[in-house]
């Protein structure tokens, strides 16, 4: 299992914090009881849980230009036309990905193209599956646009647990479709603001996949052809 190079430090903050709590036990109560082993268990797998969360899965991808492709692992918890305000100013379509302590934490790219805008918001750490998270949250916003001139914006938002987002995004880079974001440190989301007019193939509380579910496609067949 690969782990993300941003889990390195909190993992062996958290080991640190496990070993000295151990050592306290042990000091004040140094006889061993069932109480003792059901602490070593315990803690062994809040670290295995802990480890589990910074990995950083292999994904085979299959680019397509005419494909939005998740961001992130978990489960789709909006889906709703908007009003953009950051940097569209005009209705959009929201979708967005509560990705729960469980899942893979880690983003990636929708689309391929070039990074038009980054811009990161401090803020506060309310669930991230209220729908207010997005206005309110600690998050980072990016505008992709790919070949054909169509920008789509992922936001990573922290949530209750999550308090630092991470992405590597720079404006004016290119980046590739799968390619990794970054990633958000415990539970959190991550929100897809698309075209108007993309066709959405996915449903609320599915489960997706991070470079493998296909969220939603282009559909203004007559712009790719104008600009090729």
């Amino acid at each position: 299992m690969r782990l993300h190079h941003k889990g390195y430090i909190p993992l062996l903050l958290m080991m640190a914090i496990l070993l000295v709590m151990v050592w306290l036990i042990n000091l004040v109560f140094p006889q061993q009881t069932t109480v003792h082993y059901i602490l070593y268990v315990a803690g062994a797998i809040f670290y295995f849980l802990c480890i589990r969360f910074f990995r950083r899965p292999f994904r085979e991808i299959h680019p397509d230009p005419d494909k939005i492709l998740s961001a992130a692992d978990g489960h789709v918890v909006v889906i709703e036309e908007i009003y953009e305000t950051e940097y569209f100013q005009d209705q959009r379509i929201q979708v967005s990905i509560f990705m729960s302590p469980f899942d893979v934490h880690v983003n990636w790219y929708p689309v391929s193209g070039e990074i038009l805008h980054t811009k990161y918001h401090h803020g506060s750490h309310i669930p991230a599956y209220r729908p207010k998270a997005s206005l309110e949250n600690e998050r980072m916003s990016i505008v992709i646009e790919n070949e054909h001139g169509k920008p789509v914006m992922m936001t990573q938002i922290a949530g209750i647990v999550a308090r630092r987002v991470f992405t590597n995004a720079k404006t004016g880079s290119y980046v590739f479709q799968g390619e990794e974001a970054g990633i958000i440190r415990f539970g959190s989301r991550v929100d897809l603001i698309l075209p108007k007019d993309a066709e959405i193939r996915v449903k609320l509380g599915q489960k997706v996949k991070g470079c493998e579910t296909i969220i939603a496609s282009f559909q203004d067949k007559s712009l790719f052809l104008q600009k090729s």
